[in-house]
């Protein structure tokens, strides 16, 4: 009787590798990949899937910017719901943001209760951001930073603006440049929300139901000083950074020359900014509300052209619910409604329509939303279908049409700027350290830092 060597073999005609799209079988043992062969090749196992021909396996997508907020503030999102909607969505890792929870993840203590809170309830793998704010960022403060890194947070968070919620403060640029300096003596990596605050203050202010009024109150120039401030600090100090939801392509060329000239510089952009603009938001649908904002038309193919050409690193979705309540759909005013939009579930769809129409591959798309998320954030064996990887998949199907049903979504407030849209790429299946995923039976783990 011939051993079984593999607890599961995976057979695709096409997958998305290293070396390109191919045929394979992946042999799983232990939960990690052990064997990435050719489709026909003889492997015994306990278990064998064969993918449709129809369907491509890609590595299991990696979310670096998701809010989940709990605890504090679980009504607007929570562990359970938030990794249900990863899930659903091919993506097998997140990495949670410091805020909105309550506490926020800024002490040892506040990254305890986030742990605590999210133990035995995660359908998916989760990483944890830090919060560089001005309690830990000024003069002998510091330290609370190196605990943090210790503790195994991924990296640091800091807002150049006011956050939204007071319980997390954003950096005056001497508080920055003091934070920055000492993430990087100990190796760590600072992810900034880069909008200059006197630009923002000097903009007419919000209000009512045209959205031409709120993209005005948050200009591309405030995008463009900050990140500015974030290339002179990075190129000063050397520390690592990471530039979040970049929405303005007015500061690509600045990103381009720091790039060249070496700056320890990353980026990233979300789905609504690529697939979203700003002439199509209807009066009164703050469910577009984000911040920085979904800009034009134009604004919009110049980020697809930095992506295109490297500059733009990653894509993930910023998924920022709140409750239904607090972005104001009575009244659609935009001035008072929260600002945050809900994509963790259809990151992968969304983008997909429009990049294959622009002439883009899957191969792009997990460059983009798997490899690169995975090693910015230093999350460990994820984001490639290699040998020693964890045996994370998303099974999709990129020509099956899906229609976004809200009513449908697995996040926990049934508010999506998505909502209605006709997309291409269905995701049918997703595996997690070679198990299907069961969010009845969750079997996520909380991770730590890789690096």
């Amino acid at each position: 009787m011939t051993e079984q060597v593999f607890d599961l073999v995976l057979r695709a005609r096409r997958a998305i590798t290293p070396e390109g799209e191919r045929g394979v079988s992946v042999a799983v043992r232990e939960g990690r990949i052990a064997e990435i062969a050719d489709h026909g090749a003889r492997l015994d196992a306990a278990r064998t899937v064969e993918l449709s021909d129809d369907e491509v396996l890609l590595p299991g997508l990696v979310d670096s910017h998701v809010h989940v907020n709990e605890p504090g503030r679980t009504e607007w999102e929570g562990f359970a719901s938030a990794t249900r909607a990863a899930a659903a969505g091919g993506v097998t890792t997140i990495v949670d943001m410091p805020l909105n929870s309550v506490p926020p993840t800024t002490t040892v203590k506040g990254l305890a209760a986030k742990r605590d809170a999210a133990r035995d309830q995660v359908a998916v793998d989760v990483g944890f951001w830090g919060g560089a704010v001005p309690e830990n960022s000024r003069p002998g403060t510091t330290g609370e930073l190196k605990a943090l890194h210790d503790e195994g947070v991924q990296g640091f968070k800091a807002f150049l603006s006011p956050s939204g919620v007071e319980e997390f403060g954003h950096l005056a640029p001497d508080e920055f440049g003091t934070a920055a300096a000492a993430i990087g003596a100990f190796g760590g990596l600072i992810i900034v929300h880069a909008e200059d605050p006197g630009v923002l203050d000097g903009a007419p202010a919000a209000r009512g139901r045209e959205y031409a009024s709120f993209l005005a109150s948050r200009p591309d120039e405030a995008e463009h000083a900050a990140i500015a401030l974030v290339i002179e600090t990075a190129r000063r100090t050397g520390t690592r950074s990471h530039i979040l939801h970049l929405s303005s392509a007015t500061a690509l060329p600045l990103i381009a020359e720091a790039k060249a000239d070496g700056v320890p510089l990353t980026v990233e952009t979300c789905p609504h900014y690529l697939t979203i603009v700003a002439e199509q938001v209807p009066a009164g649908a703050t469910q577009f509300k984000c911040c920085p904002p979904i800009r034009g038309e134009a604004n919009r193919a110049a980020l697809w052209q930095a992506l295109a050409d490297g500059l733009i690193d990653c894509v993930v979705s910023d998924h920022s619910p709140s409750t239904p309540d607090l972005k104001t759909l009575d009244t659609g005013d935009f001035g008072t409604a929260w600002g945050g939009v809900s994509g963790l579930q259809v990151g992968f769809s969304a983008v997909w329509t429009e990049a294959a129409a622009r002439g883009f591959t899957l191969a792009d798309m997990v460059r983009w939303m798997s490899r690169r998320p995975a090693e910015i954030a230093g999350v460990a064996g994820k984001g490639g279908l290699v040998a020693g990887n964890d045996a994370d998949f998303a099974v999709v199907a990129p020509e099956e049409t899906v229609r976004v049903d809200v009513a449908a979504l697995q996040h926990r407030n049934r508010v999506s700027a998505y909502d209605g849209l006709e997309l291409k790429g269905a995701v049918r299946r997703t595996w997690l350290r070679g198990e299907p995923v069961d969010p009845a039976h969750p079997g996520g783990r909380l991770l730590r830092r890789s690096s």
